[in-house]
């Protein structure tokens, strides 16, 4: 695959992870009566990536996060001179995503950025569940760090081929289950950005913790994955043969 269509699938991938997962916290976790609430977004998380996983794994290995990238250059699995293709796809996917939920949001009369937000993530005073910032970061760094052992565990040679994707999908599902409250669940610093730069204010003055914890999560995670004794020609995540 060249390189154009490798950052483009990453750029489309992203792009479905913010507007499905931020998208269903958005407009449907709350809604009147039979809203989705948090297992329904967190499922919502967990199916972008399991249905972008059999549809672009086998074009650029979905990575659709710039922790995700760099953890698996961490462990060997990815290139270094790839990586900023890869996250600049990976950002401007998710800040077309954010805009786009922004504007079909706006166009309910009731809906105010301000207080309704767009599922931007926080820490402190402006976490959902008002957890501090020290609580916030631990949690970002440890799920990452075990999501990186999954997708690099499940996308290893000896591991059964063809299910990559839903291990990986319920991973993320199970990470958002246990940390919307926590941080609203980032986990990824481009689904963070996209609803920061839309927000504004408080979303972007801590923005840089959801690129720094989740970053060394990733770095974490492929690091002990390598030392595990991962095979030392696996393919890259998700690769279209093994699914």
């Amino acid at each position: 695959m060249t390189n154009t269509q490798r950052g483009l699938a990453e750029f489309l991938g992203t792009f479905w992870l913010v507007f499905g997962g931020c998208g269903s916290a958005v407009f449907a976790a709350a809604f009147p009566q039979v809203g989705i609430g948090l297992a329904g977004v967190s499922l919502a998380f967990g199916l972008t990536v399991l249905t972008m996983a059999y549809s672009i794994g086998h074009i650029s290995g979905c990575h659709l996060n710039p922790a995700v990238t760099v953890g698996l250059w961490a462990g060997g699995r990815f290139p270094a001179k790839d990586i900023p293709l890869y996250v600049v796809a990976q950002v401007v996917g998710a800040i077309v995503a954010a805009g786009l939920l922004y504007c079909i949001a706006s166009g309910n009369p009731d809906y105010s950025l301000a207080a309704n937000g767009l599922a931007a993530n926080g820490l402190a005073d402006h976490s959902p569940g008002h957890y501090s910032l020290q609580a916030g970061l631990i949690a970002e760094v440890v799920l990452t760090f075990f999501f990186l052992l999954v997708i690099m565990g499940s996308t290893d040679t000896r591991a059964p081929a063809g299910f990559a994707p839903i291990a990986i999908g319920l991973a993320l599902t199970l990470i958002h289950l246990i940390s919307i409250p926590i941080t609203n669940t980032s986990v990824n610093p481009a689904r963070s950005t996209g609803p920061a730069l839309i927000v504004g204010g408080w979303a972007l003055t801590q923005l840089v913790w959801f690129w720094v914890a989740p970053i060394a999560g990733g770095i974490l995670g492929g690091l002990v994955y390598k030392a595990l004794g991962a095979d030392a020609k696996a393919k890259p995540p998700i690769e279209g043969e093994a699914l």
